[in-house]
Parts: C-alpha cells; sequence; structure tokens
C-alpha cells in the first residue's frame, strides 16, 4: 500500500514535478507512485496513480506522470511505441488544460487505444495525464488543479487507496 513516507522520499529525489491534483476530484484516492532514473542522475520522470469514481459510471484510473524529455516514462504508460507523443503532436488548439501556480497549461489528446492519454509541457518538463477507460477522460473537462509536491510547505491529508496495477511493479 502507498504511504505518505513512500511519496515524501520520491519528492525528494526527483528532479521533475511530482504531481497530484489537489484538491482531488469526489471520491479519488492515491493508489500508487513510480520514479524513472538512478542514484547517479535522480529521478528524471515520476509518476503518480490514482483511483476513483469515472464521472461516465465504474471505477476509473489516472495516472500524472513529469519527465525530461526522452525519458519515456509516460509514453510508455500511455501504451505509445517512442518517448514522447509522436508526430502532429499539439498542432491543433488544446483538448484541455491544467492549472499550476495560478497559470493554465495545455494539453493535447493523444492517440491510444482505449486509454484518454493527454500531454503537454508545465514547469519545463512533460506533463502526461493517462486516463483509463478512456471514457474517464471527462475528469479534464475542467482544468485540473495540480501541486508540485517538491514544494516546500505543503501539510496535505493525502488519502491512500489500495496499490494499483497501473503502474509497473
Amino acid at each position: 500500500m502507498p504511504t505518505i513516507d513512500g511519496l515524501h522520499v520520491l519528492a525528494e529525489n526527483a528532479k521533475v514535478p511530482v504531481w497530484l491534483p489537489w484538491p482531488l476530484p469526489a471520491g479519488w484516492l492515491v493508489s500508487g507512485f513510480a520514479g524513472a532514473g538512478d542514484e547517479r542522475t535522480g529521478l528524471r520522470g515520476t509518476a503518480l496513480a490514482l483511483s476513483g469514481p469515472n464521472p461516465l459510471g465504474g471505477p476509473a484510473d489516472m495516472l500524472i506522470i513529469a519527465e525530461e524529455p526522452g525519458v519515456g516514462l509516460g509514453a510508455g504508460l500511455a501504451g505509445l511505441p517512442g518517448p514522447d507523443p509522436g508526430d502532429g503532436f499539439a498542432a491543433g488548439q488544446p483538448h484541455a488544460s491544467v492549472k499550476y501556480a495560478g497559470h493554465e497549461a495545455p494539453l493535447w489528446l493523444v492517440e491510444s487505444d482505449g486509454k484518454a492519454v493527454f500531454a503537454g509541457e508545465v514547469a519545463a518538463s512533460w506533463l502526461w495525464i493517462v486516463l483509463s477507460p478512456d471514457t474517464a477522460g471527462a475528469l479534464l473537462v475542467e482544468p485540473l488543479s495540480l501541486r508540485d509536491l517538491r514544494d516546500p510547505g505543503q501539510d496535505l491529508d493525502v488519502p491512500f487507496g489500495a496499490l494499483t496495477l497501473q503502474l509497473p511493479a
């Protein structure tokens, strides 16, 4: 089961944001987290998993990934073949947005089978939001407010749930 202590360790070692939607959508819980990197370079990619009710019915999962370009954590968790969103990314109008530090950042829909995948750039890092099933993408009808858990002075009472199967072991 994920814990606040584990989340603090992730944030302390991360070179990129550790994004948490806050306040959490109603009924949602943090269900896991992971990092990509090593002891020499630090964590150059982070993923936070959440589980909760799909606005269109049934359960849903959300992964929020931050990474340096070329890491490939977001694309891998989205089921894409390359390390980035692919050709034609951000060619048209954005499909969703997130809020961070008083600013809105655009997100574009990325083609993926059975998942709603959105990507953009926030705080000089790639931001990926992967929702499954794809109907859970309705959560992004309104901008999602994000916090970077690396920022000091946050004493959040983060609710945790059972460990997700959406992240690799």
